[in-house]
């Protein structure tokens, strides 16, 4: 490989890295600019290398120059795993580290030489992380949100009944907070539910309000 080709690649690399993870930085994501551009220029260095090392030695050895490559794909779970948090049930950073897998692979694609392939690949996930969030505003404005505070006694189990309830309502919970009351054995669930359109949330509290070891039920909206 001619050097300027590998110069090229590895900047064009660092050009898309870097215009994906501007858009990351600019929502406070936890990996942004910098992280992405070392994650799809690493991608191309390592794809460089590979060719490389299969062009020098083909003759020799028997050389894949897809197996070291093939370690970034599965390897970068481990930086993305990292950028995933986990607040109750509700669980953040998956689009990040989705992000971050992508940007590896357009790294890769970059590496071996698909230019065409790694800018239009870019632009797709712009315009999905840029324009999409409109669909989910949409979408998720179809949706009634309520909250509930629910008092109940602290014991194995407890917090399975209440799903259970919800989910022989088409209830989801969206997210969910547990914390320990001032009274002991007594537990504070905070939840925010999706109800079909169909089902008052006043449905929801009555059959709530049957269940065994429930000391008191509040609304929040």
């Amino acid at each position: 490989m001619e050097t300027w080709e590998m110069i090229v690649r590895l900047v064009l690399a660092a050009v898309l890295g870097a215009l994906i993870g501007v858009e990351r930085q600019s929502l406070s994501r936890p990996a942004g600019l910098k992280t992405y551009t070392l994650v799809c220029v690493g991608s191309a260095l390592v794809m460089i290398v590979s060719i490389d090392m299969f062009e020098t030695y083909k003759h020799w050895v028997t050389v894949d120059p897809g197996r070291i490559a093939a370690q970034v794909v599965s390897g970068i779970g481990f930086l993305g795993a990292g950028t995933i948090l986990r607040e109750g049930v509700s669980i953040k950073g998956l689009t990040t580290a989705a992000g971050l897998w992508v940007v590896a692979c357009i790294g890769l694609a970059v590496g071996s030489g698909m230019y065409t392939a790694s800018i239009v690949t870019t632009v797709i996930i712009l315009l999905v992380l840029v324009y999409f969030f409109k669909m989910e505003d949409y979408f998720t404005g179809l949706r009634v949100y309520k909250g509930i505070v629910l008092i109940v006694k602290d014991r194995p189990g407890q917090i399975g009944i209440i799903g259970s309830i919800l989910g022989g309502m088409n209830v989801h919970i969206k997210s969910i907070s547990m914390n320990p009351t001032d009274e002991e054995g007594r537990l504070e669930v905070e939840l925010l539910m999706d109800l079909p359109a169909d089902l008052p949330v006043e449905k929801v509290v009555e059959e709530l309000g049957h269940m065994d070891g429930l000391y008191r039920l509040d609304r929040l909206n």
